[in-house]
């Protein structure tokens, strides 16, 4: 009997002791992965707030590059892992030695094994210090710190598009919207506006030039990136809707990205449009449901959507075609062409969005047609872009839709590319690219604004021929109509930091529906 209680003891103990080990690598594994993984963060991308991270990591991330997936694999779990296992037998080694250190205390002397001190000293160690690097260099503090402070920002300035009197032109114009990834005013040459010596987008810049720009100074250049504006899903509901994309909390404090990305409270163009009779579609050259594209676009407009599965099932590309995120902007192209010959033959106004994908961070995409003549990967992407972009834009100049087509090309945010702006004049301010094609309205109100690409929103439907009953939509200002924005009223500054807060407004009547009637 006492053997069997001694048995069952020494299994206990033994099952400790593995519990204990198992548990003691595993944290070192994972403060490991967390050090790694916040440095691989901030060497691939431009990170700005903690809420990007958030947003993205909770909806659709194995829909991302499968490049840059490897890429985090390789830079942080691999490499984590093979310190953990160098680490494990270097302790092994000490603890095999069983070295101790005699410590005098008053007149006892006291015998402390030298691996356990160093194994528990070294993991809290490590715990502290990698919690301490992600919650400051990934702005998790900023983003704990400002969910804690209540702001009536959205209460005071928000305009409900619901509530405002829209009219819309007798005869419907059609829309061509072209989401231009991470493509800014900055790549251009400093004589025209931008930051380089080299003008990297050549075509964009003439567009630019020739049809209407909205700029930050008198020659080219572009928006103020909103805040919670700064990846492409949070820009398109900008563009879309005049609103920041931010986490929703709801009444059961339970953070639900679906609310998020589907945003009930929200009216944006999609669903101003689709309530208007226009039939709309979006085509992008990447799997549609990542960070919650597909969601937003099925639920805000109902959108006809185009995407790397739908350009297999209609034979744009192979079944085991995959390069960067999916497929190619020049295969886009071509796709978009097709279907926009067949959608212009009905008589119905349409509204047909696109995404590009080849100027994403880190280093861009090079197809084969593209001039590798530039020594830096990324903006030889952007050169190309320009290019492919401009042909593009004549394509559609030439088809007999045009004529009642407003064609809009505008960046989504500003790019995340870690080394193509060490150069440039730290003074200078970066500007989210736009230009304005074909518009049912001019003005002289284009050059040296404030604004943000909230203002995109209202500036759309002003470009269609819509007259909007007191120029406002969401927190977005007409850029037509030469009435002062947001920004030039508060200042970038001032409106980023009280987007940062709490909105009770946002979580209950954007988040979700709301009973709220706003005054117009």
């Amino acid at each position: 009997m006492r053997k069997r209680k001694k048995a069952k003891k020494e299994v206990v103990k033994k099952a400790v002791k593995v519990s204990k080990f198992i548990l003691y690598y595993f944290l070192i594994f994972l403060a490991l992965v967390i050090i790694f993984g916040t440095n691989w963060a901030l060497d691939k991308a431009q990170i700005n707030n903690f809420e990007q991270i958030l947003l993205t990591l909770t909806n659709s991330i194995s829909t991302a590059s499968n490049d840059m997936i490897i890429s985090f694999i390789k830079d942080s779990i691999l490499i984590s892992l093979i310190l953990t296992t160098i680490i494990f037998f270097i302790t092994k080694l000490f603890k095999n030695l069983e070295v101790f250190i005699k410590i005098k205390l008053k007149r006892k002397i006291v015998k402390v094994n030298f691996y356990k001190v160093t194994s528990f000293f070294f993991i809290v160690s490590l715990i502290i210090y990698s919690t301490y690097h992600v919650t400051s260099s990934l702005y998790i503090y900023d983003y704990i710190k400002y969910n804690n402070i209540e702001s009536n920002f959205f209460e005071t300035l928000y305009v409900n598009p619901k509530n405002v009197d829209l009219e819309f032109p007798e005869e419907k114009r059609n829309l061509i919207y072209i989401f231009l990834e991470s493509m800014e005013s900055t790549y251009a040459d400093k004589e025209n506006g931008g930051a380089y010596d080299i003008n990297y987008m050549p075509e964009l810049t003439n567009l630019a030039k020739k049809n209407i720009n909205f700029s930050s100074n008198n020659l080219v250049g572009g928006a103020h990136m909103g805040y919670n504006a700064s990846w492409t899903m949070a820009a398109m509901v900008a563009h879309t809707a005049g609103i920041p994309l931010k986490t929703i909390f709801n009444q059961d404090d339970v953070s639900t990205y679906e609310a998020g990305t589907t945003l009930p409270g929200a009216y944006s163009i999609g669903d101003i449009l689709k309530d208007a009779g226009y039939r709309q579609y979006i085509m992008v050259g990447s799997d549609l449901t990542f960070g919650g594209r597909r969601n937003y676009f099925k639920n805000h407009g109902n959108y006809t959507m185009y995407d790397y599965y739908t350009a297999i099932d209609d034979g744009i590309i192979d079944e085991d075609y995959y390069v960067f995120w999916g497929y190619e902007d020049a295969k886009l192209f071509d796709y978009a062409k097709e279907e926009l010959t067949k959608i212009s033959k009905s008589d119905e106004p349409f509204n047909f969005t696109m995404l590009t994908v080849d100027t994403h961070f880190e280093d861009g995409y090079l197809d084969d047609s593209c001039k590798d003549i530039y020594d830096n990967h990324y903006l030889t992407s952007i050169d190309c872009s320009s290019e492919k972009l401009d042909d593009f834009v004549n394509w559609i100049k030439d088809q007999d839709f045009y004529e009642n087509t407003t064609v809009i090309l505008v960046g989504d945010h500003l790019s995340m590319n870690t080394y193509s702006f060490d150069e440039i004049d730290p003074t200078y301010q970066r500007g989210v690219y736009n230009v304005f094609i074909n518009s049912a309205v001019d003005t002289d109100c284009n050059k040296n604004r404030n604004f943000t690409t909230f203002d995109y929103y209202p500036t759309t439907l002003a470009a269609l021929g819509v007259k909007i009953d007191g120029e406002r939509l969401g927190l977005g200002t007409n850029l037509f109509s030469c009435k002062e924005t947001l920004s030039e009223e508060y200042g970038n500054d001032y409106i980023d930091e009280r987007l940062m807060e709490k909105s009770l407004y946002y979580d209950a009547c954007i988040g979700k529906k709301c009973d709220i009637k706003k005054d117009k």
